[in-house]
């Protein structure tokens, strides 16, 4: 089957070496937006375990296997790179140099690629070649710091901060204005997206607040990290939770209304009394269940949302009627985004399976040594 892909990136050609975390990610949203992205798979594969057919992260792609170890594997990835507007991989400083496909070789084959390396300490500096996880890259850059209740230890916010919001998504807008730049007559370059400097970039508006003393640099006492009692979470009575952002004045006094406390409640400006109206508004939330709160509030101004699971979310009225999640091939995922006026991004593949589009490719791309016969070929059929 050939590429048709109808979004914005319909036409460009991407080649992603197979890896774990923020790149499969980045390469997705590409994919999504209509891109031709090739995975180049490992033999025995790689990844956390992942049910090759459920790793939606693969899904809009296609597959081939190539040995890079083997001889003739790193010409043929150049043989890919050769017909590519951009390169993904995710390997530690030097390897994919040591692996003959670094930037060096690959623009020698094409001076217009882009070529975008995603890591999370980045390509120097003393922690270059340490290995690491979101966990650590946000850690180090104050990030996770910040994330948690007064007095209480830092909160995972499982890996979205680190690897997908500083580190994919800036690999993404990196690689595409590096695109722009050699569509417009520049030549091809390197990205280097490290996921320290992404999640760093992200905290600017916290910095602001910082320098001009409207933020603390401690957990749980600011306006917005759950220090202030009309901006957070509320237990219900049965057990489950309310998310409060009643921040402006004419949205908080529909929320103290509609919670019924609008008679008690200390006035807001007052932050020694914080804790007296914390505890109004919690003793109040947990008088009704979070179904029951959600009608109470719903249509309203107050800014006051249910806390959903992720199989609830879905099912909301407001992302079911904007088909925010959708089902494709059995498996119910999360539909691509941002959504575009005239050329809209789709799902046309489910996941690709290692070494499943061989043919294709090679057929699409014109490279008759994907073919290759038997082994020991770099490229096997999955």
């Amino acid at each position: 089957m050939a590429a048709t892909g109808t979004g914005p990136l319909a036409g460009v050609r991407v080649v992603e070496l197979a890896g774990i975390g923020p790149g499969p990610f980045a390469a997705m949203l590409l994919a999504d937006l209509g891109a031709d992205v090739v995975r180049v798979d490992r033999p025995g594969g790689a990844g956390l375990g992942v049910d090759p057919a459920h790793d939606l992260t693969n899904r809009n792609k296609r597959s081939v296997i190539i040995d890079l170890k083997a001889p003739e594997g790193p010409g043929v990835v150049l043989d890919l790179v050769e017909r590519a507007d951009i390169l993904i991989e995710g390997y530690r400083p030097g390897v994919a140099e040591r692996l003959g496909v670094g930037p060096d070789a690959c623009l020698g084959r094409n001076p217009g690629l882009v070529y975008g390396r995603m890591t999370g300490w980045g390509q120097d500096g003393p922690l270059a070649q340490r290995a690491g996880h979101d966990i650590a890259y946000i850690a180090l850059t104050g990030t996770l710091g910040m994330i948690g209740e007064a007095g209480g230890p830092p909160v995972v916010p499982a890996n979205l901060v680190g690897d997908y919001a500083g580190g994919s998504l800036y690999l993404v807008i990196g690689v595409l204005a590096a695109l722009q730049h050699a569509r417009g007559g520049g030549a091809g370059q390197v990205v280097d997206a490290a996921i320290v400097d992404g999640t760093a970039h992200l905290t600017t508006m916290i910095h602001a607040m910082l320098a001009a003393g409207g933020w603390q640099d401690r957990r749980g006492a600011n306006l917005l990290d759950g220090g202030c009692p009309f901006y957070g979470t509320y237990e219900t009575s049965d057990g489950q939770y309310m998310a409060v952002g009643a921040l402006e004045q004419r949205f908080y006094d529909e929320f103290v209304r509609l919670l019924g406390i609008g008679d008690e409640a200390p006035a807001r400006k007052d932050l020694a009394r914080w804790p007296e109206l914390r505890a109004a508004v919690a003793a109040r939330f947990r008088t009704r269940t979070r179904e029951e709160w959600t009608a109470v509030f719903d249509g309203s101004d107050a800014c006051v949302a249910p806390v959903l699971s992720l199989k609830e979310a879905p099912h909301h009225p407001h992302l079911a009627s904007r088909a925010t999640f959708t089902t494709y091939d059995g498996t119910a995922q999360p539909a691509p985004a941002p959504r575009f006026s005239a050329t809209p991004g789709s799902l046309r593949r489910p996941p690709a399976l290692p070494g499943a589009h061989t043919e294709d490719v090679a057929r699409d791309w014109d490279l008759p040594a994907l073919t290759a016969g038997p082994a020991p070929s770099p490229v096997q059929e999955a």
